[in-house]
């Protein structure tokens, strides 16, 4: 047998290595599903207290996580890309039940793996068609609290509801997140714009305005402010910068709608 593979010290740093990627796949998906960091970090480290092993560090930023762990004398520092960022509660929820099984013990990380890849497949989601009408709903009952007038509802309704369908394909086919926001932007508040002049509405404007209120990334900006005040002002700080970059494209998609239909010069 050749004395590298009786080697102790190697033979650990291949089982800190398998033991590294797992607790990563955990703590990115996690943070693409919508987890602050002390959630990710926390799943992360559950993962390797699963398999005797000690985190002695971890770094999350926007677009990669890096752990070190370690086990005895023996540490291996590991990083992985992180996906594009959501929300998907069912599958955050579900992949931090995983981690707290395994930190009980019983599992390989070829088993952790296998269960990750089928949270993944098989995390049920909601219809796009279902989604685009409570959006549109959600849009048209907030234009009614911020005061839109009755006859506003529907094309409210209807712009957002289309808006979000229509944000559902184009991230789909891979268009940079920021264009979508400027076209759903658009064609959300021109929806309903229209609609509302030909309703009658005294409050157009207002009715545009609620119409692209879908685009407000909410879990985003509360993450921004939780990461910072647990004490990790990088990711808060660029989550922060993309919601202000959201809202800005978002913004600019009203603007061009409000152009279109002659309220703005």
């Amino acid at each position: 047998m050749n004395a590298a593979e009786t080697d102790p010290v190697r033979v650990r740093h291949r089982e800190l290595e398998r033991i590294a990627h797992v607790a990563l796949q955990v703590g990115c998906l996690l943070t693409q599903s919508g987890a602050a960091v002390r959630v990710a970090h926390e799943g992360a480290r559950l993962i390797a207290a699963g398999f005797g092993a000690e985190v002695l560090g971890m770094r999350s930023g926007y677009a990669s996580f890096e752990v070190t762990v370690g086990a005895g004398r023996n540490t291996i520092t590991r990083m992985m890309q992180v996906g594009p960022h959501g929300v998907n509660h069912r599958l955050d929820f579900a992949v931090r039940n995983l981690a707290v099984r395994v930190s009980q013990g019983g599992f390989t990380p070829e088993a952790i793996e296998a269960e990750l890849s089928r949270l993944r497949g098989e995390t049920p989601r909601h219809p796009p068609w279902l989604v685009a009408l409570a959006t549109g709903a959600a849009c048209a009952a907030f234009g009614r609290l911020l005061g839109t007038d009755w006859p506003a509802f529907l094309p409210v309704l209807a712009g957002g509801g289309i808006g979000q369908g229509l944000r559902h394909i184009l991230l789909g086919r891979g268009i940079n997140v920021f264009v979508v926001a400027t076209i759903i932007g658009c064609v959300a508040a021109a929806l309903a714009g229209f609609g509302a002049k030909i309703a009658g509405s005294g409050t157009v404007d207002m009715a545009m305005m609620a119409s692209i209120l879908l685009l407000v990334p909410g879990v985003p900006s509360t993450n921004a402010q939780t990461d910072i005040m647990d004490g990790y002002p990088t990711m808060g700080s660029a989550r922060a910068v993309w919601v202000v970059m959201i809202m800005v494209f978002a913004v600019t998609g009203l603007w061009l709608a409000e152009l279109a239909l002659g309220i703005v010069s």
